[in-house]
């Protein structure tokens, strides 16, 4: 506790604070503007936090990543646009509720929701954390391994598509990431002759590739504004009153279940919120009502999918699994820092591992504050075309890469993982499964060769030792489930058929 309380004393210096807000700002616009979102953005400026104190540089992203999330209820909410796929859910209930008239009620609540489920979840980062990370440490390579492995199989469970295609994917980016020297001789391979390639695909231009560049590329052909926008008066923001106080139960009950999801590696806060919903709907008094405007799916789908941003910030500091896509790149900039991600940072980095606790929750405030204020004149923002927007973006990837790595080979390392990630979004393929290889493929490699060492090149520790044992068996049940399941299914379906023939 002193040391978290040592780090708020830390955040509330005049460039943290700076940074806090700054990012939480661009988060909320950004997310705001539909086809960006958290994970292009912070892609885009990991170049600009290579020049940064580690400390402020993850702050700024953390920042982002809160306001993000929170910024797509606008869009989804006017607009029916959802400036980020967490907000897809919002958008079900939001856009009703604002064309009968109350686009400010739609917003206040999704805003209030958004804030609330942040303060929950908060409270459980900070609490779950500090012992996860001590419980970590006595973690073997095994046993990362096998929490690797699991990671790796559960977002291949739940990305679009089917899981063969989420582990082809996961596959994908597990393969890219050998190339270059090996993780125990430093030999090089998968490099066919190109010098270029001796470091490896390095992160940057993959990330800025398969994230930015594709992404750009399949917004091009949709550049034009949105014609139809809900008007929001600024007095009907703080139309709720006690009123919000009826949802008490449904954004308590939300908030547990986004930060659970969200501690679950790899599945993230659009899960989060169709969970959410889902359970609101089922639990409600009037279920005939979502989707049709209904406060109780907004609350929901809201408070879920911003518990879940400090949900996955959990494993991402006690264990070094990112709990999302985002989580990812921000392990991405923590290797940009030389900073082992995991239970070390505790240890090794308490000002950095609190702080990014602190800053979370200070984000949530000043997102709460902004959105309040400004979310008429973001909802303007959002009607700039992107035809504007998307040249700017390639310009700043351009220029990140260069003054970051000084190499003009790794611009054209980033086209081609542009290419490579509009191939998979055609494909179906998911591109957060990629990055999650990508980033995973070194961890899973270097613990699995010192285990070997360590054990005379046996593997039946990992079904010995109770800890590799459990994720072991984790990870059966996440790959045999979606066959079990589709079974079911198969067999149900005649049945139901049957009935209502004979009805």
């Amino acid at each position: 506790m002193s040391e978290l309380l040592a780090a708020f004393g830390t955040m509330f210096g005049v460039w943290p604070i700076f940074y806090i807000v700054l990012g939480t700002v661009l988060g909320v616009v950004v997310g705001a503007i539909p086809g960006l979102g958290a994970a292009m953005l912070i892609a885009l400026l990991l170049p600009l936090t290579f020049y940064m104190d580690s400390v402020l540089a993850l702050i700024f992203l953390v920042s982002i990543y809160v306001g993000s999330v929170s910024g797509g209820l606008i869009s989804a909410t006017l607009m029916k646009m959802p400036g980020t796929p967490s907000a897809i859910m919002t958008t079900l209930d939001g856009y009703p509720m604002a064309m009968r008239g109350e686009a400010g009620k739609a917003l206040s609540l999704g805003i209030f929701s958004s804030f609330v489920g942040g303060l929950i979840s908060w409270v459980l980062l900070a609490v779950l954390s500090p012992p996860l990370a001590r419980f970590a440490l006595r973690f073997g390579p095994y046993e990362y391994f096998m929490l690797v492995l699991m990671a790796l199989l559960l977002i291949s469970a739940v990305s679009q598509g089917s899981v063969l295609r989420g582990l082809i994917a996961a596959g994908f980016g597990f393969a890219v990431a050998t190339v270059g020297p090996d993780v125990s001789s430093g030999v090089h391979r998968l490099t066919f002759g190109v010098d270029g390639l001796h470091a490896g695909f390095r992160l940057l231009p993959t990330l800025l590739g398969v994230f930015v560049i594709s992404q750009v590329i399949a917004d091009m052909a949709d550049t034009a504004s949105p014609i139809q926008q809900a008007k929001v008066r600024f007095r009907d923001m703080f139309s709720l009153g006690r009123g919000y106080l009826r949802h008490s139960g449904n954004v308590l009950r939300s908030s547990v279940i986004g930060t659970w999801i969200g501690i679950l590696p790899g599945v993230g806060s659009s899960v989060a919120a169709i969970v959410a919903y889902s359970v609101a709907r089922n639990t409600s008094k009037q279920p005939e009502t979502f989707g049709k405007g209904s406060e109780e799916g907004i609350v929901a789908a809201e408070t879920a999918n911003n518990a879940s941003v400090n949900g996955a910030l959990v494993p991402l500091l006690a264990l070094g699994i990112p709990g999302s896509v985002v989580d990812a790149i921000l392990i991405g900039a923590l290797m940009i820092h030389n900073l082992q991600p995991g239970p070390g940072l505790f240890t090794q980095q308490p000002d950095l591992a609190y702080g990014i606790i602190a800053a979370a929750l200070i984000a949530n405030f000043v997102m709460f504050g902004f959105m309040l204020g400004f979310s008429g004149l973001i909802a303007r923002l959002c009607m700039i075309p992107k035809g504007l927007i998307l040249p700017t973006v390639v310009f700043f990837c351009f220029v990140g890469i260069y003054t970051t790595t000084g190499r003009l080979f790794d611009i054209w390392i980033m086209l081609a993982f542009g290419v490579v990630g509009t191939l998979m979004r055609w494909g179906g393929l998911s591109i957060g499964a990629f990055v999650l290889g990508y980033i995973l493929s070194p961890i899973a490699e270097s613990e699995l060769r010192t285990g070997l060492m360590l054990y005379d090149g046996s593997l039946w520790p990992m079904v010995t030792r109770p800890i590799s044992l459990t994720f072991l068996v984790a990870s059966l049940a996440i790959l045999v489930w979606p066959v079990v399941r589709q079974r079911r299914r198969r067999v149900e379906a005649p049945t139901a058929i049957t009935s209502d023939q004979q009805s």
